[in-house]
């Protein structure tokens, strides 16, 4: 200001010529904006958003309401519950264990945990990490005899024992599937190497270790500042989220941070200040099943192209709040989104459309174009409605269905659920819920009518229409 001052009463022209010259603003923070704020009004659920450039931030924002019964504007530091984002903490510290020689990768868990059945194969700590054990998920345990548990206060043992006797889905190293119970045994892994409780190795080894000063362990008696309300949102009204015990989340879910710890985090992942370069590479690295092909996820992270280039990432979803972080490495681009409503549970498309929100918000932050949809005739998205059988594949059918003017896709299996179907061409869509690969799918006519589609991700798979 005070040069600004003194060129003035030199010559005002030439502070015209210095104003003339002042830096554009990023187009970044244009492109959101206008993209966000229709989405989150001041008095409602809000959302922080923080995109890094080669190591410069070029966009902190929050919108909307951190308490909509207190009318408390959203700031940028304020801390959320970051659900599975934290599995990517957990496997840090257990990476450090495996530096230190106190354990190995290749490890069978029952060294550690006794009483733990190996149900007649080795489960390594590697399958933990990566979601190859075939140990099965507890959260998707049918809990109708107790519809309570979630408030229930669990000691670690006692959760692990809630779902130890299941039989596994599959020989361990043989196929991927997400599993929260593998880090509720890698947390109780580190407790039993250290000696210490696992949130307290964690936040002396970890958070502390990476200069975090927003990120907890806690509970809901805790007093955390700036701590965010969550929500959830049914039948259009909003609602205070259903309390659950933090101690349901043991390792898997049960931290809290900020955008901007979130980010602190990331730098000191990189700079290899918590485990060395070779250890990270592993970490960043799919890991290869026993028939030779890989699995999108390595150790605590997703890694996949995103769109078109390599991208570090993770999800979280928890009670009342959705976490989204993300790493493009060619582009050293980091984005971190933290949102304080949560409507899984909501029978409408509510959560998806904010997952496809997030999604442009990447793009925007890439410099990718963003995928437009186009209008097609009710009379041809009407043809497409039906049953499609796979061909490669037994006893699986994907059923294309019309809501609200627009196509959506559900398996069978039940790993695909409400995927909306964004017109690209009269025969050829997008399905931006798809979050890990680049999906696309196209009709195929003949004589007017569709007789089969193409889903295009790594490689063609075909569906034949059988009703």
């Amino acid at each position: 200001m005070k040069r600004s001052c003194y060129l003035f009463a030199i010559h005002f022209l030439f502070i015209g010529y210095i104003y003339a010259q002042a830096p554009k603003p990023d187009p970044v923070q244009k492109s959101i904006d206008s993209l966000v704020l229709p989405h989150f009004q001041p008095n409602e659920p809000g959302v922080s958003i923080l995109i890094a450039r080669q190591g410069k931030i070029i966009y902190e924002k929050s919108f909307g309401s951190a308490n909509i019964e207190l009318n408390v504007p959203l700031q940028p530091g304020m801390v959320f519950k970051i659900g599975s984002v934290t599995k990517q903490f957990t496997a840090i510290g257990i990476l450090q264990l495996v530096e230190q020689g106190k354990i190995s990768l290749q490890d069978s868990i029952q060294k550690y945990i006794n009483d733990f059945p190996s149900k007649g194969h080795t489960i390594t700590i590697e399958n933990l990490l990566t979601h190859t054990s075939g140990i099965k998920d507890y959260n998707d345990a049918d809990t109708t005899h107790n519809p309570y548990i979630e408030r229930q206060d669990f000691r670690p043992l006692q959760l692990i024992k809630s779902f130890n006797y299941w039989p596994l889905e599959f020989e361990p190293g043989t196929r991927y599937s997400y599993s929260n119970s593998g880090y509720v045994l890698l947390a109780y892994i580190i407790e039993k190497v250290s000696g210490e409780s696992y949130h307290a190795y964690m936040e002396k080894n970890v958070l502390k270790a990476a200069g975090l000063t927003n990120t907890f362990y806690a509970g809901e008696k805790k007093i955390v500042p700036q701590r965010v309300n969550g929500y959830t949102k049914d039948n259009g009204y909003y609602e205070n989220t259903e309390y659950q015990s933090i101690s349901i989340a043991y390792g898997c879910g049960d931290l809290m941070s900020s955008v901007e710890d979130l980010y602190k985090w990331n730098i000191a992942i990189l700079s290899h200040q918590l485990v060395k370069k070779e250890t990270l590479d592993k970490a960043f690295t799919p890991f290869r099943l026993k028939n030779g092909s890989y699995t999108g996820y390595g150790y605590g992270w997703f890694i996949d192209s995103l769109p078109g280039t390599k991208c570090i990432h993770h999800e979280g979803q928890i009670s009342g709040f959705i976490a989204v972080e993300k790493y493009f490495l060619a582009e050293d681009i980091y984005l971190a989104i933290l949102t304080n409503l949560r409507s899984g549970e909501d029978k409408t498309n509510f959560s998806n459309e904010r997952f496809r929100l997030f999604e442009t918000i990447s793009l925007i932050a890439l410099g990718k174009e963003i995928i437009k949809e186009i209008a097609v005739n009710d009379a041809i998205l009407d043809s497409y409605i039906g049953t499609y059988e796979a061909t490669f594949t037994k006893n699986q059918t994907l059923i294309i269905y019309k809501r609200e003017g627009k196509l959506y896709a559900d398996l069978s299996n039940g790993t695909g659920r409400n995927m909306l179907l964004q017109a690209q061409s009269e025969t050829k869509f997008f399905l931006p819920d798809i979050k890990h690969i680049t999906t696309s799918l196209e009709f195929i006519n003949e004589n007017g009518h569709p007789v089969k589609l193409i889903v295009t991700q790594d490689k063609k798979y075909e569906w034949r229409k059988i009703k």
